[in-house]
């Protein structure tokens, strides 16, 4: 039997999972595989991106799992290169025949790309394919609380979601309570440092007190957070693993020592400099 993975609400009442697959840097040839077995552990929201070039592996697994669509969620990006109000749906377009999907759950812009100067109009593309029935939800990632600001003032529609970097050495704080203040959920990626905090003996500590792994105890602090978690994997048992964090709870003093572990260190790029 499936887990019963926690939800988060978006705008408009939507039921986001609050655990989900993230399928950077999946090779093409693996996507579909590696689906599946998410799938088949429970999970049902799965993201990518245009950038990744595996739609096509996600579509055809979601096609071949018999699950009902309205089960799944997902999620994928429009790219830098594909900013500006035609270009965004064109480029939504070609996800969407990529994934053989009649519509998406959740369509972000990738980076704001600032020096591009088309984020505004690529948000106004993202609206008007939720009010044709296109997309569920609308959210940007990697947004600065600027960036978010504008859209807002702009556009006076509020993004659902903001996915950005966070896992314990990044912990963003501000971020985090500006999307609170503003209605925004909160989504990481790279949850888990790109593997960097396995060795941390603070996360070492917890994990032998509750008698889970590493990357379980840090996918649960991010649970606990609130925040919305896609660990990536293309490991079958790690799969599974990962999905695995809902039978147990870190206590109060556990989250404090985490929080002890932010440095402001990330392990991606900053937001205001990819273009």
């Amino acid at each position: 039997m499936a887990p019963s993975v926690p939800t988060v609400t978006l705008h408009d009442d939507i039921a986001m999972p609050q655990i989900g697959l993230g399928v950077y840097q999946v090779p093409l040839e693996e996507t579909a595989e590696t689906v599946h077995h998410a799938l088949e552990a429970g999970y049902r929201s799965i993201d990518t991106a245009s950038l990744y070039r595996n739609e096509r592996g996600v579509g055809d697994a979601i096609a071949a799992s018999g699950i009902p669509r309205e089960e799944l969620f997902v999620t994928t990006k429009v790219w830098n290169t594909d900013q500006g109000y035609d270009q965004t749906l064109a480029a939504f377009e070609r996800s969407l025949s990529e994934l053989q999907l009649d519509y998406v759950d959740l369509y972000l812009i990738h980076w704001p790309a600032p020096a591009r100067g088309l984020y505004v109009d690529t948000w106004r593309a993202l609206l008007s394919l939720k009010a044709a029935g296109s997309v569920r939800a609308v959210g940007v990632s990697n947004f600065l609380p600027e960036h978010l600001d504008r859209l807002i003032e702009e556009e006076g529609v509020v993004p659902a979601i903001n996915q950005v970097e966070l896992h314990p050495r990044l912990q963003q704080p501000e971020l985090r309570g500006g999307h609170v203040e503003r209605g925004i959920v909160t989504e990481a990626w790279s949850p888990l440092a790109k593997g960097g905090l396995m060795d941390d003996p603070v996360i070492q500590k917890v994990a032998a007190r509750v008698e889970r792994t590493p990357a379980q105890v840090i996918l649960r602090w991010h649970l606990q957070l609130g925040t919305v978690v896609i660990p990536k994997s293309s490991n079958p048992a790690r799969i599974r693993e990962n999905l695995d964090i809902l039978s147990f709870e870190l206590r109060e003093a556990d989250m404090d020592a985490i929080r002890t572990l932010d440095r402001g260190s990330r392990v991606g790029a900053h937001p205001s400099e990819v273009a």
